[in-house]
């Protein structure tokens, strides 16, 4: 469970735009309207799939998820794990344990991945490249490759990016790992602009009976 949470938060999002680490103009203006409509969003409520793939290992795993974004605050629900900021704490509720983990966000690192940004991942740290498009269940879906600048800093070699074109929203993201692993995600339902208030991201330990609290911050 642990590792699934690490993997989700370390692969699902990066932050702030780079414009002079790209190359490719088609892929640029892409992702510009694309980082554009989703920052126009008060906020976002999404409904997901991950899948994992080893085909050498023969492992094909999928779970569900949501995720509500505000700004900077996020909730993640998946895999019996529920995650929660409110921007500068996290809180990691692990459901079989009945145990709340309590971390500080590191403000000193403006590079920080974190599930806030899942749905403005390409935008830092990435060189691109447009590779098409195609008709998908009556969506056109643009495809975009991301590698990323500094290779050896990265456990993967590849983002596969797809957009809804007319949307101009994130359909599908596919990590290649270079390990071997393939992480997926796929966008089932998007909600801009939801109602949802700033309670929804912290932690409220009278709603869990009998939870542990482990504070790990200093």
């Amino acid at each position: 469970m642990k590792k699934l949470l690490t993997i989700i938060i370390a692969f699902v999002a990066l932050s702030t735009y780079n414009a002079s680490a790209q190359d490719d103009v088609k892929a640029k203006a892409i992702l510009d309207e694309l980082s554009a409509k989703t920052k126009s969003y008060s906020s976002i409520k999404a409904t997901f799939s991950y899948t994992l793939e080893n085909p050498s290992a023969k492992i094909n795993e999928t779970q569900e998820g949501t995720i509500t974004i505000k700004g900077s605050k996020y909730r993640l629900e998946i895999a019996g794990q529920e995650v929660i900021s409110d921007g500068k704490t996290v809180w990691t509720y692990l459901k079989d344990a009945n145990e709340v983990q309590i971390n500080n966000i590191d403000p000193s690192s403006s590079d920080a991945i974190t599930p806030s940004n899942i749905f403005t991942m390409y935008e830092k740290g990435f060189k691109y490249k447009f590779e098409g498009e195609k008709t998908e269940n009556g969506k056109v879906i643009q495809s975009i490759n991301l590698y990323p600048i500094d290779t050896k800093a990265k456990a993967f070699h590849t983002v596969k990016l797809y957009i809804d074109k007319n949307a101009k929203q994130i359909h599908s993201i596919k990590v290649l790992s270079k390990d071997g692993n393939n992480y997926t995600y796929t966008v089932k339902s998007f909600v801009p602009n939801a109602d949802v208030t700033d309670a929804h991201f912290t932690f409220n330990a009278a709603k869990y009976p009998k939870v542990e609290v482990i504070d790990l911050r200093e």
